[in-house]
C-alpha cells in the first residue's frame, strides 16, 4: 500500500514543479519578500522550493533542528526519504486539490533516525513564461504539548487511517501503467481476486488472468487507446483463485504533463459479474420477446408519452406495406385504416391525448395496404403504462394480421348456418329467422307467410339413377325455389328432401297460395341431368302467422302438419293448415302412444286367415294378421295402431311380437300333429334394413322347430324403392337360401317393375283387393287381373287373390287361371284356437 501511495505522489509532484531553478543560500530579494508573506513562522523552519515535476531544487533553515539536523540527500526526489509513505500520499493529495492548501501535519524524519512532527505549508509560485513553482515551509512543532497539537495529532491518525481503509476496504483494484501500458503497481486485492500477487500482474502478466474468449477484444481495446489516450472502459472475464471466471470492468484515464505527454496511466478494475448477467439476462429475455413478437408475426407500435417519440416495428410496416422510411405518424396510419373504422383508432389517439386510456385496451381494424390497397383485417390489443402519480409513461400496441383468421372463421360459421350443396341456410339459420321474425310480428299483428316443401320423388331417382342424380335434383330444385320465391323470401333447406320458406311479403292464405302455384308451376318442368330428364314432383304446406299459429313453433308445426297431409293425399300440391289437420295429428300420436302400450305390455294377439285351393276347397296355408287386445274393448284390428306401422322402431318391435306369437302357434300344431301349411308373416322395409334380420327370423324358426318350407315373409313393393334396396336384396336372398318362400303383396298398386320380379326371389304373386273387388263389374280391374296371373305363370310363381268375398268373383279368378284365393268367401281371420279346433273337419268347400 506505501508502495502505491508512494508512487502517487511522485506524479503528482510533478504536475506541481516548474522549470527547475537551483535556489542558493541567501535567497534573492523577492524570494525573500515571498517569505515574509509566510505568517506564523517561528525557527526553527526548513524553507524550500520545488519544480512542477516534483523535484526539490533547494532549501534553507532558519534556526536549529533538533534530532542531529537533516538527512543527507534530499535533493531532487531524495526528499521524500524525509516523510513517511502515508505522509506523502496526504502531501500529493493536497497539492492536487489547491493552489495554496490548508497546513499539513506531517512526520519528519531527521539525521539520527527520529521523526518529528512538523507543519507544512505550501504554496504555488506563478513564474515569467506561463511555468510555475511550489514554495514552502517545514516548521518544527515536535515539542509543543498544548491541546492544538493534540487535536493536530488526532487529525492527523485519522487521515493516515483513512488513506489505509480506502485502499483496503474499496470494492475496485486501483492500478497505474506507463505510457507504453506496462502494469507498474496494482492494488492488494488482486491477490485476494486472483490468487496470484501483483508483482505477478506486473508489466503483461496481468493479460494470463484473461478469458481466451475476452483477450483479443480487450487487448486491440488497449493497443488502441495506448495511441490514442482515449480513456479505457472494457468489460472482460478474469480468473479467480479458484479457476472460475468473474465479468470486471476495467476503467483508466491518462495522466498527461503541462505538455500534453502522458505521464501514466491510473485505472481501477470492479466487479461487475452480477450486474453483467442481469445483463445478459435482460438482453436474452429480450431477443426471446423479439424471437417471440416475429414467429407470432406481430407488430409492434411504440409510444413514449413524455418524448412523444412513435416507433414501428418492421413486422408492423411489412403489415401495413410500409416501406422503412414511411414516417411512423398517426396521420399516417389513419391514412389506411377504413373509413368505417377510423373512429376507433382516432379514440384510441384521443384516449392519449387525454391521459383517460385504460391499462389494457383492444380494437379490431380494417386496414387498406398502402402498397397494394389490400383489405386486411388488424386486431390491436395496447397496455398503457404509468408514473407513480398516474401520469401517462408508454403506451406498447401489438398488431396481429386475422384476415385469414377471419375468412376461416367466416367460412366456419357459413359452413355451420348454410347447407354446404345448396348454399342455402340450413335448419338452424332459416328456424333463427323464422323465430326473429314471428318476435317482430306479433306486437303489431302484422302476417307473414310460411311454407314448407318435400320433394315427392327424391328416393326413386336415388334408387333408380344414384345419389349423384339425387343431389343434382336438390340443386336444381333449390336454384328454382329460391328464384320462384318473393323477393324478401328466405329459403333453406331444412334436412332430406325438405325445404323451407319465409316471407314478410307472404300476408295472408290468399298470397301464399298463388305463390304456391307459380312454384309448382315451375317445378312441372323436368330437371336435365346427363343427358336425362327428371321429373319431381312436390307437395307443399303451408300456413300464416296470425291466423294458425302465434309463435314460430306453432307456425312451423302447423305448416308441417300441412304438408303431411298433402303428401298423403296425392302428393304435388299445396295443402293450407286447417284445424282438422290438428285432430289427425292428435289421432296419429294416439295411435303412436297406444302401440307403444301394445307393445309394453305383450297385447300383439296373431290371427290366421286361410288361402285356399278354389278347385278343390283345401287350405294350403294362412296369412297371419296382427290383433290386439284392448283390456277394456277387446280385440282391435291393426287399423286402431296404423301409425305405428310408419313408425320404423315400432313396426320393427311389433314384428318381432308378431313373429314369436305366430312360431310358438305353429310349434304346438306342429307338435299336436296338426300340418298348418305355409304360414305367412308380413315384414316391412324397417324390418328388412335390419341387418341380421333374415338370419334373425331363421334362427327364431331352428329354436321353435318350425321347418322353412311352412314359413313366408310377405313383403309389400314399397320394400324394393326405398334407401336401403341392397339391404333388403340380401336379407330376400338369405330368406331363400333358408328355404322360405317371399310373397309379394299388393301388387299392381305401387311402383315394382318387371326388372324388380326377375331381380328379387319372389314365389308368390298377391293380387290386390281393390281389383278383386271389381273383377265381376269392371272390365279395366277385369283385364289387370287377366295380366298379373299371366305374368305370374310367366315368371312361375304361384298367384294368390285377395279379397275375394263372392262365387262370382271366385268363378272369374278360376276362368282367368287363378286357382288360389283369399277372403272371407273362404273365411275369416280368426285365433289360434279357432284353427286348431277345424283340425279335423273336411277341406272347405265354396260358400253358396
Amino acid at each position: 500500500m506505501d508502495r502505491f501511495a508512494d508512487r502517487r505522489f511522485a506524479d503528482g509532484a510533478r504536475e506541481l514543479g516548474g522549470p527547475a531553478a537551483h535556489m542558493p543560500s541567501g535567497a534573492n530579494v523577492a524570494h525573500r519578500t515571498l517569505c515574509a508573506k509566510i505568517k506564523h513562522v517561528r525557527p526553527p523552519v526548513i524553507h524550500w522550493f520545488a519544480d512542477y515535476r516534483g523535484r526539490l531544487l533547494t532549501y534553507w533553515v532558519e534556526g536549529e533542528v533538533r534530532g542531529g539536523g537533516l538527512r543527507m540527500g534530499l535533493m531532487r526526489h531524495g526528499w521524500r526519504k524525509g516523510f513517511d509513505s502515508v505522509d506523502i500520499g496526504i502531501i500529493i493529495r493536497a497539492a492536487a486539490a489547491s493552489s495554496q492548501p490548508e497546513p499539513l501535519v506531517v512526520r519528519l524524519r531527521c539525521a539520527d533516525g527520529a521523526s518529528r512532527w512538523c507543519l507544512l505549508r505550501m504554496t504555488r509560485q506563478a513564474m515569467p513564461a506561463g511555468a510555475w513553482r511550489w514554495y514552502g515551509t517545514v516548521e518544527d512543532m515536535h515539542d509543543r504539548r498544548d491541546k492544538q497539537a493534540e487535536l493536530l495529532e488526532t487529525a492527523l491518525a485519522e487521515s493516515r487511517e483513512h488513506h489505509r481503509w480506502s485502499v483496503e476496504l474499496s470494492p475496485q483494484v486501483p492500478w497505474t501503467a506507463t505510457p507504453d501500458g506496462a502494469i507498474e503497481e496494482v492494488g492488494p486485492r488482486w491477490r485476494d481476486l486472483t490468487g496470484s500477487s501483483p508483482e505477478q500482474a506486473m508489466g503483461a502478466g496481468w493479460i494470463n488472468a484473461l478469458h481466451p474468449d475476452d483477450m483479443d477484444r480487450t487487448l486491440a481495446l488497449w493497443r488502441e487507446r495506448l495511441q490514442s489516450g482515449d480513456p479505457v472502459d472494457v468489460d472482460y472475464r478474469l480468473r479467480l483463485r479458484d479457476g472460475s471466471y468473474r465479468w470486471m470492468r476495467a476503467r483508466a484515464a491518462a495522466r498527461r504533463d503541462g505538455r500534453g505527454a502522458i505521464i501514466r496511466w491510473y485505472g481501477t478494475l470492479e466487479d461487475i459479474h452480477n450486474q453483467k448477467l442481469a445483463q445478459q439476462a435482460v438482453a436474452e429475455s429480450e431477443e426471446h420477446f423479439r424471437l417471440a413478437v416475429q414467429s407470432a408475426r406481430l407488430g409492434i407500435w411504440d409510444y413514449d408519452a413524455r418524448s412523444g417519440q412513435r416507433s414501428w416495428s418492421a413486422e408492423f410496416r411489412a403489415m401495413l406495406g410500409l416501406t422503412a422510411d414511411a414516417p411512423a405518424t398517426t396521420e399516417l396510419a389513419l391514412s389506411l385504416v377504413h373509413p368505417d373504422d377510423r373512429h376507433k383508432l382516432k379514440a384510441m389517439m384521443d384516449g392519449v391525448a387525454a391521459n383517460v386510456l385504460p391499462p389494457h385496451f383492444e380494437a379490431t381494424l380494417r386496414v387498406h395496404r398502402a402498397d397494394n390497397g389490400a383489405l386486411r383485417w388488424i386486431r390491436s390489443t395496447g397496455w398503457a403504462t404509468r408514473t407513480e402519480v398516474g401520469q401517462l409513461r408508454r403506451i406498447i400496441v401489438t398488431f396481429l394480421d386475422v384476415t385469414e383468421q377471419r375468412d376461416a372463421e367466416e367460412r366456419i360459421r357459413w359452413a355451420a348456418t348454410h347447407d354446404p350443396m345448396t348454399r342455402l341456410p340450413n335448419r338452424t339459420l332459416w328456424q333463427g329467422v323464422l323465430e326473429e321474425l314471428a318476435d317482430q310480428a306479433r306486437p303489431t299483428g302484422a302476417g307473414f307467410g310460411l311454407m314448407l316443401f318435400d320433394i315427392d320423388d327424391l328416393k326413386r331417382i336415388n334408387d333408380s339413377l344414384g345419389h349423384d342424380a339425387g343431389d343434382a335434383l336438390l340443386c336444381g330444385f333449390a336454384e328454382r325455389l329460391a328464384s320462384a320465391a318473393p323477393a324478401d323470401a328466405v329459403v333453406g333447406r331444412l334436412g332430406g328432401d325438405e325445404f323451407g320458406l319465409i316471407a314478410a311479403s307472404l300476408v295472408d292464405s290468399a298470397t301464399v297460395q298463388t305463390c304456391s302455384q307459380a312454384i309448382l308451376d315451375k317445378m312441372r318442368v323436368p330437371f336435365a341431368y346427363q343427358g336425362q330428364l327428371l321429373e319431381a314432383g312436390v307437395s307443399v304446406g303451408g300456413a300464416v302467422f296470425g291466423e294458425h299459429g302465434d309463435d314460430a313453433h306453432e307456425l312451423f308445426k302447423a305448416a308441417d302438419l300441412a304438408l303431411y297431409a298433402s303428401k298423403a293425399s296425392g302428393r304435388s300440391r299445396l295443402t293450407m293448415f286447417h284445424s282438422q289437420l290438428r285432430a289427425d295429428a292428435q289421432q296419429r300420436s294416439s295411435m303412436i302412444h297406444m302401440a307403444r302400450q301394445v307393445i309394453a305390455e305383450r297385447l300383439v294377439e296373431p290371427y290366421y286367415q286361410p288361402k285356399v285351393d278354389m278347385r278343390s276347397g283345401q287350405v294350403l296355408g294362412y296369412e297371419a294378421l296382427l290383433r290386439w287386445q284392448h283390456p277394456r274393448l277387446g280385440v282391435q284390428a291393426p287399423a286402431t295402431i296404423a301409425a305405428a306401422f310408419e313408425h320404423g322402431e315400432l313396426a320393427i318391435r311389433l314384428t318381432d311380437l308378431m313373429l314369436d306369437a305366430v312360431l310358438r302357434d305353429m310349434a304346438a300344431w306342429l307338435g299336436m300333429g296338426f300340418d298348418p301349411g305355409r304360414v305367412a308373416v308380413n315384414a316391412s322395409a324397417a324390418d328388412l334394413l335390419q341387418a341380421d334380420f333374415a338370419d334373425h327370423v331363421l334362427a327364431r324358426l331352428d329354436q321353435h322347430g318350425v321347418p322353412a318350407q311352412n314359413f313366408e315373409i310377405e313383403v309389400t313393393e314399397s320394400v324394393f324403392l326405398g334407401r336401403g334396396a341392397d339391404q333388403v336384396a340380401r336379407a330376400l336372398d338369405r330368406f331363400a337360401r333358408g328355404g322360405v318362400r317371399i310373397a309379394l303383396d299388393d301388387f299392381g298398386t305401387g311402383f315394382a317393375s318387371l326388372s324388380h320380379l326377375k331381380q328379387y326371389p319372389v314365389n308368390v304373386l298377391k293380387i290386390d283387393r281393390s281389383f278383386v273387388s271389381h273383377v265381376d263389374s269392371d272390365a279395366g280391374d277385369a283385364a289387370i287381373v287377366d295380366a298379373v296371373i299371366k305374368l305370374g305363370s310367366s315368371f312361375r310363381m304361384e298367384v294368390v287373390a285377395e279379397g275375394v268375398e263372392t262365387a262370382e268373383q271366385a268363378a272369374l279368378l278360376l276362368q282367368h287361371g287363378c286357382h288360389i284365393a283369399q277372403g272371407y268367401h273362404y273365411g275369416r281371420p280368426q285365433p289360434a284356437a279357432s284353427v286348431l279346433a277345424a283340425r279335423g273337419a273336411a277341406p272347405i268347400a265354396p260358400k253358396k
